[in-house]
């Protein structure tokens, strides 16, 4: 069983007070070698304050990222089943004594229904997300729900990848879910400081620390070595939940040789019947929150980073140099809500960026980056510690980089805008004239076929 050492964490955090510039830099330099970082590192990095070292840290972020993930950001988008739950957990509207919140769990016809809707959009990548009470199906539905998503082929586009956040599992109940194809297991401890968990967790299963935290461990023990972990920021001290989730991660790597394959930084947004979510008990400001995705690319450097449409256009533009490497995008928070308007009395939390999928692309193509749909290494087995394998040394860019611009041009050509489509392609252009003669090569090979009519190719 996980423990993460409270008493520790405090320890290193107090001995922050003593990190002089020097101390700093010398921390940048060697986060800069993209091996990543212990929590004395961090404690030395939490701080920072002055512009010119701020300035530094962002920058040092900005070029781990991009010497491993180059300038692919992966697109996704959650689909809500359900909002029905058991738990009562204050800062969520889908809480069960949440009165205010209409409940609702789709069909499978009502989930086809939104697959298709989500394929129109152009997506390839889902997040199934479901309230952790389930119809009476019991988590057969969260099965059958997951073999619905694939089964459908609608016009130009399928889903090719569904990861899922549910309720924790047993050991054969992960064994059952691997067996229906997901890519990655994502669940958030949501805070790990244990005095604030109780605080904020009143009922339901949920309100067990330790059944929560070890979820991961049995997923991992059930064969899926693709997890994704995360903290909700503003419930408790930013330093703290970061150096907590190192532990954690240590713990993964310790124990299975592989760490999480995402982390996520949600903050605290309000959400409908819930005093706490507008009124954050350890609110993050917007430069604390920019530290937090900088540092943590620099303390795990080859673990995705993922950023929600909780947050703004602009904070989202900004993190993209600070080491996010997947976002969400066109999303909606309330089950149904992608076949009609978004509806906030189904919703679990508000959104702060309301674009469609064509307008968030066209926004990452201006900024120099390349949508990527890309969802070639679950299909192929480069998962968990192949897939680290590959990334520790550089080498996973060699598929990245051309999967990515493969994807990109699917979806230029068969959904983007007019306005979208022409900013694209010369977005692609710019990137492909930066590589070197062999990158380019492969790369114009996938663009070739994909002008041809082909789809679906990768490396």
């Amino acid at each position: 069983m996980i423990q993460i050492d409270e008493k520790k964490i405090f320890e290193t955090l107090k001995s922050r007070q003593n990190r002089d510039t020097g101390r700093i830099r010398a921390t940048l330099a060697k986060a800069a070698e993209a091996h990543g970082l212990e929590a004395e590192d961090i404690a030395c990095l939490v701080d920072i304050s002055a512009p010119d070292l701020l300035e530094e840290l962002f920058v040092t972020a900005r070029q781990v990222k991009e010497h491993i993930y180059g300038k692919r950001l992966v697109i996704f988008a959650p689909l809500y089943i359900s909002n029905m739950c058991a738990n009562e957990c204050v800062y969520c509207a889908f809480r069960a004594r949440n009165k205010e919140v209409k409940r609702r769990a789709l069909t499978q016809n009502e989930i086809a229904s939104e697959t298709r809707a989500l394929i129109d959009q152009g997506h390839k990548r889902v997040l199934l997300v479901a309230g952790e009470s389930y119809p009476k199906e019991g988590f057969d539905y969260i099965l059958k729900s997951i073999d619905t998503v694939y089964s459908v082929k609608h016009d130009k586009g399928e889903i090719r990848r569904l990861n899922v956040n549910i309720a924790p599992l047993s050991v054969d109940e992960f064994r059952r879910l691997k067996e229906h194809n997901i890519g990655t297991y994502q669940i958030f401890q949501e805070t790990y400081h244990h005095e604030t968990y109780k605080k904020v967790h009143l009922a339901g299963k949920k309100a067990d620390y330790d059944w929560r935290i070890s979820s991961v461990d049995r997923a991992m023990e059930a064969g899926i070595d693709d997890v994704g972990i995360g903290v909700l920021f503003g419930l408790f001290d930013w330093r703290f939940e970061i150096l907590a989730m190192l532990q954690h991660i240590r713990h993964l790597e310790q124990r299975f040789g592989v760490g999480p394959h995402t982390l996520s930084v949600p903050r605290l947004e309000p959400a409908i019947g819930s005093d706490i979510a507008s009124h954050p008990p350890h609110p993050i400001s917007d430069i604390d929150f920019r530290k937090v995705v900088a540092i943590l690319r620099l303390a795990v450097p080859y673990t995705g980073i993922i950023m929600s449409t909780r947050e703004s256009a602009n904070i989202r533009r900004e993190t993209f140099a600070l080491g996010v490497s997947q976002i969400s995008a066109g999303s909606r928070t309330n089950p149904g809500g992608y076949g009609s308007d978004e509806r906030f009395e189904e919703a679990q939390f508000c959104l702060g960026d309301h674009r469609s999928l064509d307008e968030v692309i066209k926004d990452i193509a201006q900024l120099g980056y390349i949508p990527s749909f890309c969802t070639a290494c679950y299909r192929l087995g480069r998962t968990g510690k192949d897939f680290m394998d590959m990334a520790k040394p550089g080498d996973i860019r060699a598929h990245c980089d051309p999967n990515a611009l493969g994807t990109f041009l699917e979806y230029l050509l068969d959904y983007a805008s007019p306005d979208t489509r022409e900013i694209g392609e010369q977005a692609i252009k710019n990137i492909v004239e930066t590589k070197n003669a062999a990158e380019r090569d492969r790369a114009e090979k996938i663009l070739a076929k994909i002008k041809s009519g082909e789809r679906d190719v990768f490396v």
